[in-house]
This record gives C-alpha cells, sequence and structure tokens, in this order.
C-alpha cells in the first residue's frame, strides 16, 4: 500500500494512487483507533475528488465507532472552529490547499483543535492503516451539522462593527471555498465587495488558489485598481491564509501584515504576548513593543507556533507565509479574522493600507523570501554560519540559523516540507544594504554548492 501522503503535518497525495477512498476509509479507522476519538467533525474543500474521499472517511470513522458529524463544504478553519466550539474529540478537513487540482489530503486535530502531526500520532495512524481491521461493537452514527452561523458570528466578534464604514474591497477566493464565508459575512458588513474568480469550482479554471505565487497575483490587483478598490483580499483553496493588496494593487509582504496585525490585536487587548517566527522579526519587534506586548520567537511551522502560543497564552501568532493564528479561534489559523481586523484598522484610522505599511517596509526592508534546491544544505548552512558569525551580534538557533549585525540580519533554514533552503535578509532603514547582502550570500550559497 502506498502511504506516500503521510507527510510531516498531514496528508497530501495525488488522486487516486496516493489517496483514494478505500485508503481514507482505512485511515478514519486508524485515526479512531489511534485517538480513542468518539465524537469527529469532518469536513471538504471543492475539489473533485473530495466529496468521495470525505464519505469514505466518514464510513471508516462510523465502522470504528466513531460518531460523525459532517460540516459539509467548508474551509479548514471551519474545522477547526467546530470541534473546538462543539468539545468533540477531534476534527477531519479534506483538503489540498494550494496543491495541484488533482491532489488531495487531509488535515486532522485532536481535542481543542489541537494539531496531529507526525511526532503526536500521524505516523502511528499510518502504520495501523497497514493492519487488519474489525468493525466495532457499535457502529458510530452520522449526524450533519451546521456551523456557518456560529462561525460568522464569531468572526464578527473580533471587530467593532460600529465603527466600520462603507469601502469597497477586491476579494479573490481563487475558485475556492472562501467566496462562500464572503457571501455570508456580506450581510453584516457595510463594504462593497468585488468578487474575482468568486464560484467554487474544482475544476480551477484560473489555477489553482496559490496567491503566493506571482503570477496568480494579477487579477485581485487589477481589480483592486479598475474597481478604485481600499485593498485587495486573496486566499488558498481551503482559505487558512490570505494575502493583501493595497489600494495601488501591490502585493504586500506577509512578514508587514504580521506586525499590521499583532499592533491591532494588542491596541485591543492592552497587551498581551505575540508569537512570530525567526525568518524576519525586527519590525514585529518594533510593533509589538511599541504596543505594550511581549513578543516571542517561535520555530517555523504551524505545529510548532500553536504549542507556543498554548504555552505562552499568547493573544495572536503571526507567520510571513500569511498564516495567522489567534487565541480566540482555539490558538489556530484563519484566513477570514486578518483581513477583518486590516479593514476595521483603515476604517477607524481613516489611512491608506499602503501608508499605513509604506513607513513599515521604509524602517525595514526585507528581501521576501528566497528559495534554492541545494544538494546538500545542512553543509552550505553551517558553512555560511561559520563565515557570517565572526563579529555578528547575535547568533541563534531557533529555526535554521540567524545571524544578526548593528544593522542587518539574516535567516537561513531549510524547509520542513521541501528539498530547497530559504533565506530572509532584512536591513534598518538600508534598502541598498539589504539588497547588497542578499546577493551576497546568495552568491556564496552557489559557490557553496559548486564546490561541494
Amino acid at each position: 500500500m502506498d502511504l506516500s501522503c503521510f507527510k510531516a503535518y498531514d496528508l497530501r497525495g495525488r488522486v487516486p494512487d496516493q489517496l483514494n477512498p478505500a485508503l481514507a476509509e482505512k485511515i478514519g479507522r486508524a485515526y479512531v483507533e489511534i485517538t480513542g476519538a468518539r465524537k469527529v467533525i469532518v469536513g471538504y474543500d471543492i475539489r473533485l475528488s473530495s466529496l468521495d474521499i470525505a464519505e469514505a472517511l466518514s464510513s471508516g470513522l462510523m465502522a470504528a465507532g466513531a460518531d460523525v458529524f459532517d460540516i459539509g463544504l467548508c474551509g479548514t478553519e471551519q474545522v477547526y472552529f467546530a470541534t473546538s466550539h462543539y468539545k468533540m474529540d477531534g476534527g477531519i478537513m479534506v483538503t489540498a490547499s494550494h496543491n495541484p487540482k488533482d491532489h488531495n489530503g487531509m488535515k486532522m486535530v485532536g481535542p481543542e483543535s489541537r494539531p496531529i502531526s507526525s511526532d503526536n500520532g500521524l505516523n502511528d495512524i499510518r502504520d495501523r492503516v497497514l493492519e487488519p481491521f474489525g468493525d466495532a461493537p457499535e457502529q458510530g452514527c452520522y449526524e450533519p451539522l451546521e456551523v456557518m452561523s456560529a462561525y460568522i458570528d464569531h468572526l464578527l466578534g473580533y471587530i467593532d462593527a460600529a465603527s466600520l464604514t462603507p469601502m469597497t474591497i477586491a476579494v479573490n477566493a481563487g475558485n475556492g471555498g472562501a467566496g462562500l464565508v464572503i457571501d455570508e459575512l456580506e450581510q453584516h458588513l457595510p463594504f462593497e465587495f468585488v468578487k474575482v474568480h468568486h464560484e467554487p469550482d474544482g475544476h480551477f479554471p484560473n489555477g489553482v488558489p496559490n496567491p503566493i505565487l506571482p503570477e496568480n497575483r494579477a487579477a485581485t490587483a487589477d481589480a483592486v485598481i479598475a474597481e478604485g478598490a481600499a485593498m485587495g483580499i486573496a486566499w488558498d483553496g481551503d482559505y487558512d491564509r490570505c494575502f493583501f493588496f493595497d489600494e495601488n494593487g501591490r502585493f504586500i509582504e506577509g512578514y508587514y501584515i504580521v506586525g499590521l496585525l499583532a499592533d491591532q490585536f494588542l491596541r485591543k487587548t492592552g497587551g498581551g504576548k505575540v508569537i512570530h517566527d525567526p525568518r524576519l522579526t525586527w519590525n514585529t519587534l518594533d510593533l509589538v513593543e511599541a504596543a505594550g506586548g511581549e513578543a516571542i520567537e517561535s520555530k517555523t511551522g504551524h505545529a510548532f507556533i500553536k504549542q507556543r502560543m498554548r504555552d505562552e497564552d499568547a493573544v495572536y501568532g503571526g507567520e510571513m507565509s500569511a498564516h495567522h493564528y489567534f487565541r480566540d479561534f482555539a490558538y489556530c489559523d484563519s484566513g477570514m479574522i486578518p483581513w477583518l481586523l486590516v479593514a476595521e484598522r483603515l476604517c477607524q484610522s481613516g489611512q491608506t493600507l499602503s501608508s499605513l505599511i509604506d513607513a513599515r517596509i521604509e524602517a525595514y526592508p526585507a528581501s521576501g523570501e528566497i528559495n534554492r534546491t541545494i544538494d546538500d544544505p545542512p553543509k552550505v548552512i553551517a558553512a555560511i554560519e561559520a563565515k557570517y558569525s565572526v563579529g555578528a551580534k547575535n547568533v541563534s538557533h531557533v529555526d535554521g540559523v540567524s545571524i544578526e549585525f548593528d544593522d542587518w540580519r539574516f535567516n537561513l533554514r531549510m524547509s520542513n516540507t521541501e528539498p530547497v533552503v530559504r533565506l530572509n535578509v532584512e536591513s534598518r532603514a538600508d534598502i541598498p544594504l539589504m539588497e547588497e547582502k542578499t546577493e551576497e550570500l546568495l552568491a556564496e550559497m552557489q559557490r557553496l554548492t559548486e564546490e561541494g
């Protein structure tokens, strides 16, 4: 049996050879045996194979004795929400997010929507799939569960609706599921939505929704400019990440959104802890300190960030990859809460999004994440560290290596999920220095690779 769909954090694979209904049924059984769950939320995304896989998964869960609460077509965050809100034993989302359209996958959580990863049960579920199964003495029940209204109420609880004023927002669901939520929220908000690629369609007629790819950004940017929108928002397929465009149609690096959301959140809470990843940090540290909060660095990746948020009781956590986490959202990531907070900030401040962001880019210009495929990443990272740690102000190994000088810093790390190294460079108000050091590091990595 091909179990290559089991990854470090979730399941992802091509349908039908790496993931199919027969395997999904076994995964359901294994999930119950390993976790002991008795009440499980199941949801699925807009992919053409998702319903069949979700139905087979549910059959396996029930055969093993668990009750299935089917929340239907949704985004990953609705599974997180329903699992914690209704105090279920676990939840499984059938999705492959932004992977190619012939792929599918699953994201699994336990009680309180705690992530199930390779180090806390996912590998055990994978290994259990290989053994024979018998049916539970008592089969589980099936029940459809309507969560949209409770979820919408929860989302609206993050903002002061009375402070909102009319504005135009371009929204691009990428033919994923986000449009369904926008249609519901629209009834409660004074905004006019310009809807791009809005209808859910698993054929992905406009390409797979992944706004992190530059070629996928034009449709949102063009709509912002054509309609004179105050901002643009684009989501990936299961909308657990959202991406922002300012009123000029410019794509905004996720790094600067983390600082903006931390600031907005701390203004509401009057302080608290904020978790951030180590790739780019100075802008976040600056804003969190100014807003009376405490910034705490965590290893990159949702399982690490969520655990650290729980440990610290942090109000918000952000990664530059456009994942944003909220304490009141079971410490989980949401692609809907961030844009509501940014829209609220625009209404309350009367500022444009570009004016809020420009000052931060000027203060801390950054390279953005640069990926390079390298044969021997550990060797290259070690050599870079040996060279650059000489005379450095600080060297940290929270995730890969971060090396800091007075006026610039960088982080170099191996991807958790792909055979690449990722470089991020930033400076203090010095774009030429940031660009020079970025080129210098890339050239050094190239030289070391060719030598190796």
